[in-house]
């Protein structure tokens, strides 16, 4: 075995990214405070083809050097909008019959593994802050509410992670 050189992997250059169909996916990041959360995200929804990603309440934008370390160039190729308000952006998408999926911990929740797509159905996944998660009225506004499932001691995952985890689960789903 041996590792591949960069130049073998065969990837899409920014223009090729942006002319090739998207899964019908949109991350809408909910007041995340961390730059380097906020450019993994970026190159998160590159390798798994998102759509676009929408940055709210206190997410910072790009161009800032440490989304950008984080990015690795990502926030060229991933289509991203700022809406100061996420509970507009909710009701925008809803009015456009995106379906919402807050990823929170509450009650009644749907475990991600369990959570089925429906064909021709557009949804976005709404991320929380890092302390707090994501707001309540987002969640009382949500379609669903889908809970990563965890065995160990802790309560939650890094906002990175978890977004690495829901999106490389949905893109399966959106590609079977």
């Amino acid at each position: 075995m041996r590792k591949l050189k960069n130049s073998e992997l065969g990837r899409l250059n920014v223009e090729e990214f942006k002319q090739t169909d998207k899964i019908p996916l949109i991350v809408v990041l909910d007041n995340i405070r961390s730059l380097n959360n906020i450019g993994s995200v970026f190159r998160t929804s590159d390798a798994f083809l998102i759509e676009k990603i929408y940055l709210c309440g206190i997410t910072a934008k790009p161009p800032h050097k440490d989304i950008h370390k984080t990015a690795l160039g990502a926030t060229e190729s991933v289509e991203w909008e700022y809406i100061e308000d996420t509970l507009e952006l909710i009701q925008r998408l809803k009015d456009l019959k995106v379906q919402i999926l807050a990823i929170e911990q509450a009650k009644n929740s749907t475990m991600l593994q369990d959570f089925s797509i429906e064909p021709n159905q557009k949804y976005a996944v709404i991320f929380g802050n890092e302390v707090k998660g994501v707001q309540q009225k987002v969640v009382s506004t949500s379609n669903y509410c889908i809970e990563i499932p965890q065995f160990g001691t802790k309560h939650s995952l890094n906002i990175s992670v978890s977004v690495g985890v829901v999106l490389w689960d949905l893109f399966k789903k959106f590609r079977c």
